[in-house]
């Protein structure tokens, strides 16, 4: 039996710029440089939103009150505890397991203690969405001490969402500075669009599974190079860069063999991503409080000497994007590389939650309630007839 390669697709676009649903959610408008939750630009709401407030919006449509976001702050510290079964169970795990690996197999272990998972209801996916929300940071810190082998910490009530964390992962309560750092940063992840983790949620809850299985494969999806992961590597080339006088060269050296400049380029902006420009000056900041400004110093140098040769070598711009100036801030403030990725699920937990919701139970317009896209078949190997079966010994 004579066999054909199959032929190549036309169609396989990655469903780049292919419309697959309407969104209330949030906006990327890439030629702008602007991202947009619910209306709100991601400038105000980095400078003036804490993170609750932010899941407030991308959950419920609207910035709550004070006495609502009072109260909602206090539903978020109310589910923040993680069933001791669940770190029992995470105390097992290798050391040398991967971060991500963790986190999402954490999800359907608390999908197992959750009163809600067999409710289809609205209310029980928005209870469940907060707990997630809320018990995700704590299970990443868990793990985190339980890999270094010291005692887990219970969270603390008096503390908001992003204090409570950085005290559970480090270990004593945080200044005021690395808390309204990090909240900005949570707020800047929270949510981007319909992004390959947020269409993974999206594609699990249209089949109607519960919150926890459409976070679950959203984790997955985060986990893979393509997608998660640009902010590790980021830290990782300018650690390779080492001095501020080594740019120019390493530039040069990357464009010469073909090779990336990371955190530069986006998939979706045609300018500088808006949340890059409010990333680099915290950066700057907290180098200067730390004493390590040679990593801010090395983006930013890295920044202008790699957008000049870039133009000049290929005639058009090339812009920072949110990872860019992430890697350096995240280090500065202490966590680990391998933490980079999980320290972003944490964040945009929020936004799947709030697109999770949006599938099953209403967006800006009806579509189909389960997700069933054609593909095209370009096995021809037999040419137009069907193949002809043949006894294993004869072929």
């Amino acid at each position: 039996m004579e066999e054909c390669a199959p032929a190549p697709s036309i169609r396989d676009t990655g469903l780049r710029n292919v419309v697959i649903a309407s969104t209330k959610i949030s906006n990327v408008i890439g030629d702008q440089g602007k991202l947009i939750y619910r209306g709100y630009s991601i400038g105000d709401l980095a400078e003036f939103a804490a993170f609750e407030e932010v899941i407030h919006l991308l959950l419920f449509e609207s910035l709550p009150s004070k006495t609502a976001l009072t109260d909602f702050k206090a539903r978020l510290v109310g589910e923040r505890a993680i069933p001791p079964e669940v770190v029992d169970a995470l105390k097992t795990r290798p050391a040398s397991s991967l971060p991500m690996d963790i986190l999402q197999g954490a999800v359907p272990m608390l999908a197992n203690h959750d009163p809600d998972v067999e409710d289809g209801s609205r209310d029980a996916a928005e209870r469940m969405g907060l707990r997630l929300i809320a018990k995700l940071p704590t299970v990443l810190a868990a793990w985190r001490r339980i890999k270094e082998g010291k005692p887990v910490l219970d969270p603390l009530d008096d503390l908001d969402h992003a204090a409570n964390f950085l005290y559970m992962f480090f270990g004593e309560r945080p200044s005021d500075e690395a808390t309204r750092f990090f909240d900005a940063c949570l707020v800047m992840h929270a949510e981007h669009s319909f992004n390959a983790s947020t269409f993974a949620a999206r594609g699990v809850a249209s089949t109607l599974a519960h919150i926890h299985a459409a976070v679950a494969g959203a984790v997955g999806s985060l986990s893979g190079a393509l997608h998660g992961g640009a902010n590790t590597r980021v830290m990782k080339m300018l650690k390779e860069i080492g001095d501020i006088g080594n740019v120019e060269s390493y530039v040069t050296r990357q464009l010469d063999s073909g090779g990336k400049i990371m955190g530069l380029g986006h998939a979706v902006y045609d300018t500088d991503d808006p949340r890059a420009l409010i990333l680099a000056p915290m950066s700057r900041q907290m180098g200067e409080k730390t004493g390590e400004t040679q990593w801010y110093e090395i983006s930013r140098e890295l920044e202008i000497k790699a957008k000049a040769a870039f133009k000049e070598r290929k005639g058009k711009d090339i812009f920072a994007n949110v990872d860019f100036y992430s890697a350096s801030l995240y280090h500065t403030m202490g966590f680990p590389t391998e933490m980079f990725t999980p320290i972003f699920a944490i964040s945009r937990v929020a936004g799947w939650v709030a697109h999770v919701l949006e599938e099953q139970f209403g967006g800006a317009e009806a579509k189909p309630t389960l997700y069933r896209p054609k593909s095209d078949y370009v096995g021809d190997y037999c040419g137009p007839e069907e193949c002809s079966w043949a006894p294993i010994e004869k072929r």
